[in-house]
Formats: structure tokens, C-alpha cells, sequence
């Protein structure tokens, strides 16, 4: 057990040894004197005094030898040996401090050397392998985007919009389904001369803007072939250069499933309308004939389906934004849509900028309007329409605008009642208009413009920056082919499941009133923290929170008025927690305000406890200064000024370290739980270990 002493003890018990040693020494001395010169037993008193000084003296130089010895050899060894260790087993690049160990001569040069030259091997490994893993993971990527069997259309570009790829799907779409060659789409050209351009550049812009390489953006986009209409979702590929993935899909498939629909649901209705005219005149009949009680029964059942076919017209019309919830496009990107369907050389049209999102069937919306350019187009000639998107009526409003005397009511009944399609005859303007439960009206606007206004329900602003779609999956094969975990003090320190928790209070006295304001954590599982398994909540202390307070963690009483209480918050942490270690930085302290809620929670926080404070005494030695800030520095991880003093910001910074160390304490060859805590423990008298 001697390998498991500090060399400060071990120094400490060699210079008690020779201070005993040399107090033997002195002893025996003076008894062989008395013994070989009895004339000395005169002198006794004398020889016993002298003995005394001696041992004393002798006593008080080795002390302070052993003190220069340990402060400038044995502690700077140990400081010295943290640093390497530090730097053998983490990632840590920043440069040896050599000033503490300027009385060891050349060990410190030497020492400081050997860590250059380690993080410069390090730097050129981790480079090259670098390289080849950015280029399988580029090769994966590849293959896997490539995939051609994928359901919807799927085209990557270039940064300067040239196609590099496009599936069969993408092919049909951008071709039109057109069987000359020419007509078909090819590598090295540019995706404008199959797609509209603006929809595509915009979308382009506001993903280039963000830098943000999880971002996606939802567009609507015409073929400029066949004017097939086409929902699209743009994504940059990774590594920069402006390349993107768009991947299509035809709206118009939509539409004609949707048109069959509400063509059997009205021809339902219209059947069900025919029966009970029938039982109306049989009602009628029963009359004529003077039987009062058939009468009186048919009346009944007239009644009963009366009311049944009224509550399913009604129900039918309530439920359709259900049955067909639409997706929020950029007004501009529909409007540029009906610019693609209706303008002619007979007919001009401008597309006025909006900052709205709109909610709408994309297709039939286009159709509609694109018809109802061309109906006034025939009936009053303006040479230029104008479409604009105004917000209003809770919503938006789509107008479309022109210089002269607006469309009368008639005209506007007649172009509603034809149908958009000719191969889906009912599937008119008028339905349209129904499946959207709005309206749609001709007017003159105050500068003698003449109008359609037809209002859209679903409309918000549109954010300057499109939202990130995260994509992110939590996986770790290694944990398939791990041997079942037995006791917590016989597991090995990599096999164990962690939380890392941090919390942020009121104050610092739990017993005396304080309460959290937050707590956050993560896991860590298999030795990888999991950034998609996060526990990070506000907390509704019950009572105000001290300015002090608030300067530090910046949570103040308004931003926990509608957070959980306490209970709840800590039962949430709990179902987080369990079957975990609990990790935490000076965790006495986070762990009084849990165990002061456990009678409330009917639950105890009885896992096991690791404590990063303890853990930095085991590999810096105990001396060493051991606050979070510290121990990151020496660990060369960087705490932003927005996270410190937040319960996620520190809990992730705890946790970094944590690993960090996990492989340091491997490196001196403790790698069970249970060994963990003996070391933890010789360290009581900084804190205490709060495992049973």
C-alpha cells in the first residue's frame, strides 16, 4: 500500500524516521558514554541536559530541512505531476507553469519540454486523424444523401447553384415528365433553368445568413416546365461553400387526394338531401290519407335526419382545417407561385413584398388566384395586375390589384363556379373558397383601385431568420456489447451511468429558508456526455429573491412566477436522476437543498454521490486550489461569461471536467467506484464524502 502514500507523506515519514533515528542515535550515545566511563556518573544531570539540547537541536534542524524540502521539492513534484498527468490523459494544450519548480534544476525545463512535445505529437495525430475522418464522414454523408430511392425529389447544388446531383423523382419534377432530352435536367447546370429563381435564392439567403449549419428552410417553388407546383425544404451541407440539399415534393398529388375527398363528402350530403325530400313526400302522402299516427311517425324521422344531415354539413365544415392542416409558407413564395401560373404577354403582374408567413392548401390557393387573374384579365383588360399580402382581419388578406373599376358580384359568382381543373369538374373556385372557410369580395380601395380581397386565416410575421431544425439522434453501439453493471462499488468508473447537476439559490442557507431558483443537468453514459439528454428547469422558490441573488445568477422574481414549485421541479430531477451517480461541484452544498425537500417528495435522493471538489484533491493534490473556475483553467476548459453562474452553463462545465479526470484517475490506476471513494476520503478534512 506504500504506491498509494503522496510523496509529501512519504517525504514527511522518511524525516520523522531520521528525527527519530537521530533521537535514538543521541540516546544510545549517552548510554555507552555512562556505560564505558563511570567517572560520568557524576556528570549525569550535565549528560542528560546535553542529550536533551541535542535532540531538541537535532529535532528543529531536520523539521526544517523537511519543511524547505517539502516546499520547494516535494510539493512542487506533486503540482508538477498533476500538470503532466493533466496533460497526458486530457486534452489540455496550455503550457506548463515551470515557476513553481524553479529549485528542482533541469526537471522543470525537461518536464516542460516533454509536454510540448507530447501536445505537438497530439496536434499532429489528432490532425491526420482529423483528415481521414473528415473524409469517411464526408464519403457517409455522400453515400447516404445519395440514396435514390427516397419518396420525394432530392437535388444538392453547388454554391453557385449548379446541379450535382438530382434522383429520378427530381428528374420527373424539374423535366415535367417531358421525354426529350433536352427538357431534362443535367449535371453542371444551373438549377434557374428548371426552377424559378426567386423562391430559391431567397431561401438560399436567409439559411447563408443564419450560420447556422442546422438550419432549414420551408419553400414553394414553380417548375418552370409544366408549372408544377412544388413544396421544398432547403438544407446546407456541411462545410461550408454554400452548397445545399433541397428536397421537393408535388403539392398537386395533395390537392387531387383532398378534391376527391370533399367530392364524396358533398356528394354524400347532396344523396342524403335527396332522402329526405323523399320522406318529405311520402309525409305529404300520409296527409292526403288521413293516418294521422304515419304521419306523425314520418314527421319524426324527417325531423331526426333533418337534424342528422344539418350536424354533418356542419361538422364537415368545422373539421376541415383538422383534416387539412396547413403548413405556414412565405407569402412571398405563393404569390410568386401565382406570378408563375398567370402572368402572359398580354398580361403584366408585380408581386408586392411581404414580411408574412400564410397557412393555406398551396395549390388550390395558386389555382384560384391564378384563375381569377385571368377572369379579369378577360372581363376588363387592365395590362397589370399587382398581388399583395396586407396583414389584417386577425390574419391576412390577398389582394389582387389593378388600375380601373372593380369586378361586379356577378362576374366573381361565374369565375368562382368553374372549375380549376378540367379533369376534377367540382372542384370549383367556390370550394376552394369553403375549404379555407373564408370569403372573397370585390371592392374599390380608397385610391380608386380596383380589388378582389380574399382573406386568409392562418397568417403570422415572419421571424428574420428561419428557425434551426435540429437534427440530432442520441445512439452509442459501444453500451450493446457492455457486461451488465453489478454493485455500484465494484463497477468501473467508465461502465457507470452519471448525472451532473448544478443548482442556483436564493441564498447559501438552506436551513435557514433559502430555496432554488434552478436546476439543471446532464448525462453522461458510457464516458460521453449526451447533448441531447438535458434537465434544465426555473424553479418557483415560494418566496422573493434576495437582489444579491440576482446579481449573481440573474434570475429574478418575475421570471419564476409561472415556473414549477419546488416539488415539482426536484420530482422531475428525481425520475431524471435515478439509477445514476450524481455528480455535482461542492456537492454538500446542492445536496442540503435536495434532502431538505425529500419529506415533501416522499422520495429520497439516496444514489450515489461523486464530488468534482474531492476528486480535483485526488489529482492535483490537496493544496491545490479547487473552485470551478480553477479546475476548468488547469483542465483548459472555457466557462463563457453568459453560462458561468447558470445552472446548465456550470453543470456542463462540471461535467467536462469530470471526464477529464475520470481518465486522469485511470492513468494512476484507480478505476473502481470503491476506489474512488478511499482516495476521496483521505481528503476529509476539505469535504466531507457524502456516501453512506
Amino acid at each position: 500500500m506504500i504506491h498509494r502514500l503522496g510523496l509529501r507523506l512519504r517525504v514527511l515519514l522518511f524525516f520523522a524516521a531520521l528525527a527519530g533515528g537521530a533521537l535514538v542515535a543521541i540516546g544510545l550515545g549517552l548510554w555507552v558514554a555512562l556505560s564505558r566511563f563511570p567517572a560520568l556518573h557524576q556528570e549525569m544531570t550535565a549528560l542528560i541536559q546535553i542529550g536533551l539540547v541535542a535532540g531538541f537541536l537535532t529535532t528543529g534542524l531536520i523539521a526544517w530541512v523537511w519543511f524547505l524540502f517539502d516546499t520547494n521539492v516535494a510539493r512542487p513534484i506533486d503540482l508538477l505531476a498533476g500538470a503532466l498527468r493533466a496533460r497526458a490523459h486530457s486534452d489540455v494544450e496550455r503550457p506548463l507553469e515551470t515557476e513553481v519548480a524553479r529549485y528542482l534544476g533541469d526537471l522543470a525545463p525537461a518536464a516542460s519540454a516533454a509536454a510540448a512535445s507530447l501536445a505537438e505529437t497530439r496536434s499532429a495525430l489528432a490532425e491526420a486523424i482529423g483528415r481521414e475522418t473528415a473524409r469517411l464522414t464526408q464519403e457517409k454523408a455522400r453515400l447516404e444523401r445519395l440514396l435514390s430511392d427516397v419518396p420525394v425529389g432530392v437535388i444538392i447544388c453547388a454554391g453557385d447553384h449548379q446541379l450535382v446531383f438530382y434522383n429520378s423523382q427530381a428528374a420527373e419534377f424539374l423535366g415535367a415528365g417531358s421525354l426529350d432530352v433536352a427538357d431534362q435536367p443535367g449535371l453542371a447546370r444551373s438549377v434557374f433553368g428548371y426552377l424559378r429563381e426567386g423562391p430559391l435564392q431567397d431561401a438560399w439567403h436567409r439559411l447563408t445568413e443564419t450560420g447556422q449549419p442546422d438550419a432549414a428552410s420551408d419553400l414553394l417553388c414553380t417548375a418552370i416546365r409544366g408549372n408544377v407546383l412544388l413544396a421544398g425544404r432547403m438544407r446546407l451541407l456541411d462545410g461550408g461553400a454554400g452548397g445545399y440539399v433541397l428536397t421537393l415534393r408535388d403539392v398537386t398529388q395533395d390537392y387531387a387526394v383532398s378534391a376527391r375527398r370533399e367530392a364524396f363528402i358533398a356528394e354524400a350530403l347532396e344523396r342524403i338531401s335527396r332522402a329526405v325530400a323523399g320522406i318529405a313526400s311520402l309525409r305529404a302522402a300520409a296527409s292526403e290519407t288521413g293516418d294521422a299516427s304515419l304521419a306523425l311517425a314520418l314527421e319524426r324521422e324527417v325531423d331526426g335526419l333533418v337534424a342528422t344531415m344539418r350536424e354533418i354539413g356542419t361538422t364537415n365544415q368545422d373539421r376541415r382545417p383538422e383534416t387539412l392542416p396547413f403548413t405556414l409558407l412565405r407569402g412571398e413564395d405563393l404569390l410568386d407561385g401565382i406570378k408563375a401560373r398567370a402572368e402572359s404577354p398580354e398580361l403584366a403582374i408585380t408581386v408586392a413584398p411581404s414580411n408574412l408567413l400564410v397557412g393555406c392548401n398551396a395549390y388550390e390557393m395558386v389555382a384560384l388566384v391564378a384563375r381569377l387573374c385571368d377572369g379579369v384579365a378577360a372581363a376588363l383588360n387592365p395590362g397589370h395586375l399587382t398581388l399583395r399580402l396586407d396583414e389584417e382581419f386577425g390574419g391576412a388578406s390577398l389582394r389582387l390589384c389593378w388600375q380601373g373599376p372593380p369586378l361586379t358580384v356577378t362576374a366573381l359568382e361565374r369565375l368562382l363556379d368553374q372549375p380549376l381543373d378540367p379533369s376534377l369538374p367540382e372542384a370549383t373556385g367556390r370550394a376552394v373558397i369553403a375549404e379555407h372557410a373564408t370569403d372573397i369580395w370585390p371592392e374599390t380601395l380608397p385610391d380608386g383601385t380596383g380589388s378582389l380581397c380574399l382573406p386568409i386565416l392562418q397568417a403570422r410575421r415572419a421571424v428574420r431568420r428561419p428557425e434551426p431544425v435540429i437534427r440530432r439522434v442520441t445512439y452509442d453501439f459501444d453500451l450493446l456489447a457492455q457486461e451488465k453493471r453489478g454493485h455500484v462499488l465494484k463497477s468501473g468508473l467508465d461502465s457507470l451511468t452519471y448525472v451532473v447537476f448544478d443548482t442556483e439559490t436564493t441564498g447559501l442557507l438552506p436551513h435557514q429558508g433559502d430555496e432554488i431558483v434552478q436546476i439543471a443537468a446532464v448525462r453522461i453514459v458510457n464516458g460521453r456526455r449526451l447533448e441531447g439528454e438535458v434537465f434544465n428547469t426555473l424553479v418557483n422558490p415560494g418566496r422573493p429573491i434576495p437582489p444579491a441573488s440576482s446579481d449573481v445568477h440573474g434570475i429574478s422574481d418575475a421570471m419564476v412566477a409561472d415556473a414549477p414549485p419546488v416539488t415539482e421541479a426536484l420530482a422531475r430531477f428525481h425520475r431524471f436522476a435515478e439509477g445514476a451517480v450524481l455528480v455535482a461541484h461542492n456537492a454538500p452544498f446542492d445536496m442540503a437543498f435536495l434532502r431538505r425537500a425529500e419529506p415533501a417528495l416522499g422520495k429520497r435522493f439516496d444514489m450515489p454521490i461523486l464530488d468534482t471538489v474531492l476528486l480535483s484533491a485526488v489529482v492535483f493534490s490537496q493544496h491545490a486550489e479547487h473552485s470551478l473556475d480553477a479546475l476548468t483553467q488547469r483542465l483548459g476548459i472555457t466557462i463563457s461569461e453568459e453560462a458561468r453562474h447558470t445552472a446548465l452553463g456550470d453543470a456542463v462545465a462540471t461535467a467536462d471536467a469530470f471526464l477529464k479526470m475520470l481518465t486522469m484517475l485511470r492513468g494512476r490506476d484507480i478505476r473502481t467506484f470503491e476506489e474512488v471513494l478511499v482516495e476521496v476520503r483521505k481528503h476529509g478534512r476539505l469535504l466531507k464524502d457524502l456516501n453512506a
